[in-house]
C-alpha cells in the first residue's frame, strides 16, 4: 500500500455483545446465537442483538428528539462509532471522515412508511429523508460533530470492507488523517426474511448449528440472517497502540451469469486476495476469515479460490457466520474484528463442526474476505503491529 495504515480501534454491536472481552469470551466457546423467530407468521432462523445491548442502543433515541424517528441501522452505527472513537482516543468534533454503508439501509422504517402509504394513500412528512441510505453516515457525523467527508453506500454484502477501501483511499490521498469505516445492518424484517427464503438459500433445519458455514458435507443451503454494526478507526502511519496494521487491500468483480451467481472457482476472490497479498509470499498468510455464508455454492466457491491462490501453503480457514449469522453490510467488518481479536490474543477460533481444518502454527498475517451480489469481492490483509 502507498501509505502504511493503522487500525487504532474496532467496535461493534452484534449478537456477540458489546465489549471486546465479552465478544472474545463468546468466540472462545462453541455456543451460537441463532434462534427460530416468528416473522409475522413466517418462522425463520435469525441472530438478534442481546436484550441488554438492544436497550443500550435504544437509549440513544431518548438523548435527542431528532433521534426519535431514525432507523435501527442508524442507531447501531452510532453506538458502534461512539465506542470506536472512545477506544481510539479521538475526540468529539475531530476532523474525521466517515464511511458507514449498508446493504438494506433503513429497511424496517421504509417498510413501515410504505405500509402506511398503501393503507392511507399518503406519504408521511419524514418518509423520504429518514429512509435514504445517506442517513447512516450523516447521523453519525451529527452525533460525533465530526468535520470531514460523510459517505454512505451499498455494495451489498461487501459494503463494510468497501468502506475500509474508501477510507484508505482518502488517507492515501492526503485528504483525511482519521477515518471511521464500516457497515450497519438492521434487516431482520418480515419482508427481508421472505426475500431470502424465496431465493431458497436459508437454513430450514433446527440442527445443533443451523448455519453450517464451511461444512462441505451439507446437502442444503443454511444461510441465516443476523443484525449489527461494526466499524474501525484508521489513521496513516504506524500509530503507537494500534490494534492491527492494514497491510493489503484487494478488490475485484467477476462476470455474472445471473444477478446472484458466483463462479465455481471464486474468480473475484482469487483476484482480490492476490491483490491484497501483493508481494507477500503465500506461506506468510496464516488464516483466512472466510465470507462463507453457509450456502453450498458460496462456501465451495470461496474455498476453491483459497486453494487456487495458496496451493500447498493452504492457510487455516474460519468464519463467524455459524455463530452470529450473515449481517450483510456489517459482516466483513465483524469478520475483521474476529481477525483482530485472534491477533491480539494469539489464538485461533475454529468452526466447531469442521474437524478437517488445519490449525495455524502462528498468528501474524490474517486475510479477511467479503463478497456481495453483483460479483464483487473485497479482501483485506491485516498484520500484527511492530
Amino acid at each position: 500500500m502507498k501509505t502504511p495504515v493503522s487500525i487504532t480501534s474496532v467496535a461493534s454491536v452484534s449478537a456477540l455483545g458489546l465489549t471486546s472481552k465479552e465478544i472474545w469470551d463468546h468466540y472462545k466457546n462453541d455456543q451460537h446465537f441463532i434462534l427460530e423467530h416468528d416473522f409475522d407468521g413466517n418462522k425463520a432462523f435469525a441472530a438478534f442483538l442481546p436484550k441488554e445491548l438492544q436497550r443500550s442502543v435504544q437509549k440513544i433515541r431518548t438523548e435527542n428528539a431528532i433521534f426519535e424517528r431514525v432507523d435501527n441501522s442508524v442507531l447501531y452505527a452510532m453506538h458502534a462509532a461512539r465506542q470506536a472513537m472512545k477506544l481510539a482516543g479521538w475526540k468529539k468534533g475531530d476532523d474525521v471522515g466517515i464511511n458507514i454503508g449498508s446493504s438494506r439501509g433503513a429497511t424496517a422504517l421504509f417498510e413501515q412508511y410504505h405500509k402506511n402509504f398503501l393503507e392511507n394513500g399518503k406519504a408521511e412528512t419524514l418518509a423520504s429523508p429518514s429512509t435514504t441510505l445517506g442517513n447512516i453516515s450523516s447521523w453519525v457525523a451529527q452525533d460525533l460533530q465530526s468535520r470531514g467527508p460523510e459517505i454512505s453506500h451499498s455494495v451489498t454484502c461487501s459494503t463494510g470492507l468497501h468502506a475500509i477501501l474508501n477510507g484508505v483511499a482518502w488517507i492515501n490521498s492526503g485528504m483525511a488523517k482519521k477515518f471511521i469505516a464500516g457497515g450497519s445492518e438492521a434487516a431482520l424484517t418480515p419482508f427481508t426474511i421472505a426475500q431470502v427464503q424465496a431465493m431458497k438459500i436459508t437454513a430450514r433445519e433446527n440442527l445443533d448449528y443451523p448455519c453450517q458455514a464451511l461444512n462441505f458435507q451439507k446437502r442444503q443451503n443454511s444461510m441465516v440472517l443476523g443484525e449489527g454494526a461494526a466499524v474501525v478507526c484508521i489513521e496513516p502511519g504506524e500509530v503507537l497502540g494500534a490494534v492491527a496494521m492494514l497491510t493489503g487491500i484487494g478488490y475485484a468483480t467477476e462476470k455474472l451469469k445471473h444477478s446472484v451467481s458466483i463462479s465455481a472457482n471464486g474468480t473475484a476472490f482469487q483476484k482480490s486476495m492476490k491483490m491484497a497479498m501483493g508481494d507477500l509470499p503465500a506461506a506468510e498468510v496464516d488464516v483466512v476469515v472466510m465470507h462463507a455464508p453457509g450456502t453450498i455454492k458460496g462456501d465451495s466457491s470461496e474455498v476453491n479460490a483459497v486453494k487456487a491462490i495458496f496451493g500447498k501453503n493452504l492457510p487455516a480457514m474460519t468464519t463467524n457466520k455459524w455463530k452470529i449469522g450473515h449481517t450483510y453490510a456489517a459482516s466483513g467488518v465483524l469478520s475483521l474484528e474476529l481477525a483482530i481479536l485472534m491477533l491480539q490474543y494469539q489464538e485461533f477460533v475454529p468452526v466447531p463442526f469442521v474437524s478437517e481444518n488445519k490449525q495455524p502454527t502462528r498468528l501474524k498475517n490474517i486475510m479477511v474476505n467479503a463478497v456481495g451480489f453483483g460479483g464483487n469481492a473485497v479482501s483485506v490483509l491485516i498484520s500484527l503491529p511492530k
